[in-house]
């Protein structure tokens, strides 16, 4: 990349933003209810330093530094590995949101932002490729320093008639991963050996490996797995919602709701930097998730013994209203291993049962229609 006089190189990677904007008072900007995702799952504050956790949930330092003698998540009491209570991995994907959110308030003010390099006259036009609001003397130096390359500027009167998420959604570029060896040049090859992006040059340079595919069809694959991940565990958290009330059982769907929340968000916004920086992290968590098994349900009835019960009351209702002035077969209720006529209890005797399998009755005894006997007593 050309260097602008005046300026030094731009560090790339990773991306840097502006911090989140602040009000007058010097208190952070409160976000739109649609990005509300973006905040301190702890404090539900904005904060530029958010860290990820391995159960997907998060949180700023300062919920973690509170959180540091208890050593578990706030949200689902996920034990946090790191020793100082400060998980390793950043939501970069989140903290690049909140900077260039930022970015769209202050293209929306009324004022009018100003420019990005000269800080006197009022942008014009919004870079994307560099990241930076140009008025339209300082546009017209873009344009000759980087007339060889395809930087995409979009004007700023434009940018203030999209919605907050359609800005996001533009503003995802797809050219800004750079090569893992060298840094200077960007990546379009993906080395699947060693599992890194390479510019052109270090791919060929690389004589150890020769499995090599597109740096796009790449993190397109990792983006599908990770959705693939997320429709599982979507099915699984079926199962576990029949237990909610269990805490274990509680903590791990708060999990699976921010696994879910935080895959869709990278689909929506995630750059190939941020997946291919995020994707490993995530991938392990939702792994985990999938290898966790639904708790004993023990005594509670099973899905096979409801459909049993079920069939037994029907059949025992067809016989009783489809056949007035007949006596009721009691034989219905009783168990389909224990036989009938060898067990020697009366009505009353198969009321107080205890047996597992006997089918309870509420209230007082069924008698055909028309039938005022008491029911009979087993020989």
């Amino acid at each position: 990349m050309v260097p602008v006089p005046g300026r030094g190189p731009r560090s790339r990677s990773p991306t840097q933003y502006p911090p989140p904007s602040l009000g007058g008072d010097g208190t952070a900007v409160p976000l739109e209810d649609d990005f509300q995702f973006l905040c301190c799952e702890g404090c539900r504050k904005e904060s530029p330093n958010l860290k990820l956790l391995t159960c997907l949930h998060t949180l700023c330092l300062g919920c973690l530094s509170e959180m540091k003698p208890v050593g578990q998540c706030p949200i689902c009491r996920t034990a946090i590995p790191q020793a100082s209570g400060i998980p390793d991995m950043d939501n970069l994907l989140f903290t690049n949101l909140q900077a260039r959110l930022s970015i769209y308030k202050k293209i929306s003010e009324g004022g009018g932002p100003s420019c990005s390099r000269c800080q006197g006259e009022t942008a014009a036009v919004w870079c994307s490729e560099c990241e930076e609001l140009l008025c339209t003397k300082c546009f017209d130096d873009h344009q000759w320093f980087f007339k060889k390359r395809s930087h995409e500027a979009k004007k700023v009167e434009e940018l203030r008639a999209d919605s907050a998420r359609r800005f996001l959604e533009d503003t995802r570029k797809s050219s800004n991963l750079f090569c893992s060896r060298c840094s200077r040049f960007p990546s379009s090859i993906y080395c699947r050996t060693c599992k890194r992006a390479l510019c052109c040059s270090c791919a060929l340079l690389d004589s150890h490996h020769a499995t090599f595919c597109d740096i796009v069809s790449e993190t397109q694959r990792r983006q599908e797995e990770l959705g693939t991940m997320r429709r599982r565990l979507q099915q699984k958290r079926r199962g576990l919602e029949l237990a909610r009330e269990l805490e274990r059982v509680e903590g791990v769907l708060r999990r699976m709701e921010a696994g879910e929340r935080l895959v869709e968000k990278m689909n929506l916004y995630a750059t190939e930097q941020e997946v291919m920086d995020m994707q490993p992290f995530i991938k392990d968590s939702l792994e985990e998730l999938q290898r966790l098994q639904p708790p004993a349900v023990g005594d509670r009835t099973q899905p096979g013994d409801l459909a049993e019960c079920r069939a037994r009351l029907q059949a025992l209702e067809e016989r009783v209203v489809g056949h007035p002035g007949e006596d009721l077969p009691w034989g219905l209720i009783q168990p389909p291993h224990s036989p009938a006529s060898s067990n020697g209890l009366g009505w009353k005797e198969l009321q107080s049962s205890s047996s597992p399998n006997a089918l309870p009755w509420v209230g007082t005894p069924p008698t055909s229609p028309g039938c005022s006997k008491p029911p009979p007593t087993w020989p």
